[in-house]
């Protein structure tokens, strides 16, 4: 009886575990089914088996205990999920490890989770979870590794992680987390891993961060951190990683980092650390990549550095370094130390680091020799960058055992002797840019048989020479770009060429190339910019042209084309930025030009276009230059231009525009216009007072820029072009600009029939540079507001009816240059001192009632003499230090002129202001830059 009863009880107790562990599954399963159903889509249907016919043990994702009968662990790392992550996990009582980074999960994170007290594991990284993070989670003790990197949680940086005592990897970054790193995140004493990076945080690096001695990895980049870098953080000692790039760093970096032996990655580039490199950094032997890059570092590349016989990668690019390049050897593999001011030659040893592969010593100052037995051992050299230096003597041959060498960029150098023929043994290479050396001779067509070649830029060498052939381009099906610019080409451009439909920049100018612009330039789908400039292509424009529409630079200037400008051209504006037609001999009208255009510089000056001006250029919102000079247009002033905001220059000259321009509406002005030329028309009536009133940019120039830029249009893809080639005439002389700066302020109405008096706002345009009025019918005094001038360095009234005396108040303009007053009723006394000083008898002939120095006349005793400017005699002292200074800047201030200039055409034999003044303008450009 006994026995039975004990029989029947243990049935019962086996039956009721049974029930029990039944239980606990079917719970689990409906915990993950719930979890299922706040996924709103699975588009590789990864949980399409989590469903109640399945053992839940067997989901995808899914490990259970080796019991079968707790969920341990989840893994839905990438499955592309969209939805929520749901608070049902938390009835998973025995999950360990969670991880469901790289989904599309979205919402907060449940405080729910806090239930999981066994959880060691837990990955959201890769979502878009948001809100704040929930303090609620630092229950969860056992935790040792939470990362919910790259989603969009705000609020301030959590300080409740710090409870969590067993945490080794923390990842918080890529959020938008706000504050300041916590000085209490000091406190863990099994932190290995800690990233901040890519958030909103600020304030000061707390010096508790050095108190983490077990830390392996910190990564706190890319935030708006003050100050600099503390000490502390060279108590790290077991630190092997550190990256703090883009975080506005500055001060210098601490010493203390010499301490930091295990470290193997630093990586401080894109901040505002100033000061020397300190040496202790050479005593990281452990080192493997550096990158101190983009900062303002002063100073010589320590000696230290030789030491570093680890290191893999060394970036210390765009920084103030000078001195030498030390010889660093050991396992480079790539070293980038462009952008800096390093002198002396290039160090032959660098050619022992047998593994590097990038070399970028370019934009500096080297000089000397190409060492050439620095290329015996390269074996791995991919990359070579030595453009923008100062490197003499010829291409070494031993260069070319290179032959993994992809990129070879030897440009703006003084490189000089032929291209050697062995270059063809580079079988890999697939950019080479050469131009703007002295290299000679011909160049070597192996160059065109390389067929990996990409981009090609050898132009721009006067001594160099060559013949497009037939077959020249037949064997690069990547070209990409092609500059033979100045050159000396002769021939035809090859047909075979337009068969390349990954061609995207196409330059030949500067050649004597003839033929005509091949129609199968269509063919050329890609191409962005177009440049056949200064050569002998005669023929029309092809219409065909217009079927290209990614081109956005067009430059055929200076050639024979005839014929009229295409029609299409003006549709063709969407994308075009750039049309350049000058000096040919084009005819006709201008075409319209769509809606949607895109324009910045239109120049088509030096031909015979005919009519109008088409008031569809009012559709060219981005217009900023206009150069129709030279032609033979006839209209009136096209005062509608004035809606176009940005438009900074206008030349209008020899045309046979006509009638008034002060007739316009007032909401028309002019707001940017800084240069504009209508001379040689046929303009009349008063000089505009409204005109010059709008003139801002000209009135308020030097108090909305610190120091003088170059007129430049930039392209979508970063290439920049310059307003070159335009011609003004001013100081007497016909001058053609290699290069625009944007402080060229210019007026010229010369050679029109204006009359009337000179409005008293000219002494208002502040900036001006330039005043030509000559040759009109102006009468009247010459106002004293244009001794408000101060920064005229030309002006000319000569050929006028003025009359009366020359104001004194224009001995105030001292930087004014050339003065031209001849031609007029002048009278009385030539004011004396300062500037008048340099003026010769040419700038006042033809006025027979003046008198005084330098004219022979004298002046009689019954005669005015000009009122002095006041002062007192306590500053006699300091008045003739200013005029000396005047005096000086006088000579040297023809600064704008002197840095546009290229080279000038001269109408009259050269003048003694240019001979006293160029060379010195020239050689002393980039200290007056500084200065002014």
């Amino acid at each position: 009886m006994r026995s039975l009863l004990l029989i029947l009880l243990l049935l019962l107790h086996i039956s009721n575990y049974s029930a029990a562990a039944r239980t606990i599954s079917e719970t689990e399963l409906d915990v993950l089914i719930a979890v299922k159903t706040s996924i709103t889509n699975d588009p590789q249907s990864y949980l399409l088996d989590w469903n109640v016919t399945t053992p839940f043990c067997s989901f995808t994702g899914v490990t259970c205990d080796h019991a079968g009968r707790h969920v341990i662990s989840i893994d839905l790392t990438n499955f592309n999920l969209s939805g929520t992550l749901s608070p049902s996990f938390a009835h998973l009582r025995f999950l360990q490890s969670l991880s469901v980074a790289a989904n599309l999960l979205s919402g907060p994170i449940p405080t729910e989770l806090t239930g999981l007290s066994r959880l060691r594991y837990l990955n959201l990284s890769n979502n878009g979870f948001n809100g704040s993070f929930p303090a609620q989670l630092s229950q969860l003790k056992s935790l040792q590794v939470l990362d919910i990197n790259n989603n969009n949680m705000t609020g301030e940086l959590p300080v409740s992680v710090t409870e969590l005592p067993n945490l080794r990897h923390l990842h918080l970054g890529g959020n938008y987390f706000s504050g300041q790193i916590p000085s209490s995140y000091g406190r863990w004493e099994h932190l290995e891993y800690l990233a901040v990076s890519v958030n909103e945080l600020g304030r000061k690096i707390p010096p508790e961060i050095g108190n983490l001695t077990k830390l392996q990895q910190l990564y706190i980049g890319d935030n708006t951190f003050e100050g600099g870098l503390p000490p502390e953080i060279g108590n790290l000692s077991e630190l092997v990683r550190f990256e703090a790039a883009n975080c506005n760093l500055s001060g210098e970096i601490p010493p203390e980092m010499g301490r930091l032996k295990k470290l193997d990655t630093l990586f401080l580039q894109f901040n505002a650390l100033s000061g020397s490199l300190v040496p202790e950094l050479g005593t990281l032997e452990s080192l493997k990549s550096m990158d101190l890059s983009n900062n303002m570092l002063t100073g010589e590349i320590p000696e230290s550095f030789t030491e570093l016989k680890n290191l893999s990668l060394l970036n210390l690019f765009r920084n103030k370094l000078e001195g030498q390049i030390p010889e660093l050897i050991g396992e480079l593999e790539v070293l980038q130390l462009y952008e800096n001011n390093f002198t002396g030659s290039i160090p032959q040893k660098l050619g022992s680091n047998k593994k590097l592969e990038i070399l970028d010593l370019s934009f500096n100052k080297l000089t000397g020799h190409l060492p050439s037995k620095m290329f015996d051992n390269l074996f791995k050299l991919q990359e070579l960058y030595l453009q923008e230096n100062q490197i003499s003597g010829t291409i070494p041959n031993n260069l070319f055992k290179c032959k993994e060498l992809r990129i070879l960029l030897l440009d703006d150098n003084f490189l000089e002797g032929s291209i050697p023929v062995e270059i063809r043994n580079l079988s890999r290479l697939q950019v080479l840019f050469l131009a703007n050396n002295h290299l000679e001779g011909s160049i070597p067509s192996s160059i065109f048989n390389i067929s990996s070649l990409q981009e090609i830029a050898l132009g721009k060498q006067d001594n160099l020479f060559g013949y497009l052939s037939s077959n020249m381009f037949d064997y690069l099906p990547q070209l990409s770009v092609l500059d033979l610019r100045e050159c000396q080409l002769s021939g035809r451009i090859p047909i075979h060429l337009f068969k390349y439909k990954e061609l995207k920049y196409l330059y030949l100018g500067g050649n004597h190339l003839e033929g005509t612009v091949p129609f199968e330039i269509t063919n050329l789908t890609s191409l962005v910019s177009f440049g056949i400039a200064g050569n002998y292509f005669s023929g029309k424009i092809p219409s065909s042209i217009c079927n290209l529409s990614s081109l956005t630079v067009i430059s055929l200037r200076n050639n024979s084309l005839d014929g009229t400008i295409p029609e299409c051209v003006g549709s063709l504006t969407s994308s075009l930025s750039r049309l350049d037609l000058r000096m040919n001999r084009f005819h006709g009208k201008i075409p319209e030009f769509s809606e949607g255009c895109n324009l910045q510089s239109l120049l088509i000056s030096n031909n015979q276009i005919q009519g109008p001006l088409p008031r569809s250029f009012g559709n060219c919102k981005y217009l900023k230059l206009l150069d129709v000079g030279n032609n033979y247009l006839n209209d009136s002033f096209p005062n509608w231009l004035g809606y176009l905001n940005h438009l900074q220059v206008l030349i209008l000259r020899w045309n046979r525009f006509h009638g008034q321009v002060g007739r316009y509406d007032n909401k028309v002005s002019f707001p940017r216009l800084r240069v504009i030329d209508l001379s040689h028309n046929n303009f009349n009536g008063n000089l505009p007072l409204e005109f010059f009133e709008n003139l801002h940019a000209i009135k308020e120039y030097y108090e909305m820029i610190g120091k003088p830029e170059y007129m430049i249009e930039t392209e979508s893809d970063g290439t920049t072009y310059g307003a070159d080639g335009l011609s003004f005439s001013a100081k007497g002389l016909e001058m053609e600009f290699e290069s625009l700066l944007t402080a060229w302020m210019a007026i010229d109405f010369s050679n029109n029939q204006f009359l009337g008096e000179l409005p008293k706002a000219l002494g208002e345009l502040h900036s001006l540079i330039s005043l030509n009025l000559s040759h009109n019918c102006l009468t009247g005094h010459i106002p004293s507001t244009l001794g408000d001038l101060s920064k005229l360095e030309s002006l000319d009234l000569s050929s006028n009816k003025f009359h009366g005396r020359i104001p004194t108040e224009l001995k105030n303009l001292g930087f004014l240059e050339v003065l031209n007053l001849s031609h007029n009723n002048l009278k009385g006394p030539i004011p004396q001192g300062k500037q008048f000083d340099t003026f010769s008898n040419d700038s006042y002939i033809g006025n027979l009632g003046l008198c005084g120095l330098p004219l022979s006349k004298s002046c009689d005793n019954d005669e005015e003499t000009p009122p002095k400017l006041d002062r007192n005699d306590d500053d006699d002292d300091d008045d003739e230090l200013n005029w000396k200074f005047s005096i000086l800047m006088g000579y040297g201030c023809g600064l704008v002129l002197g840095l546009s200039m290229g080279y000038i055409v001269f109408t009259t034999g050269k003048p003694w202001w240019f001979i006293r003044i160029f060379e010195r303008v020239r050689h002393k450009a980039q200290s007056f830059i500084a200065w002014w």
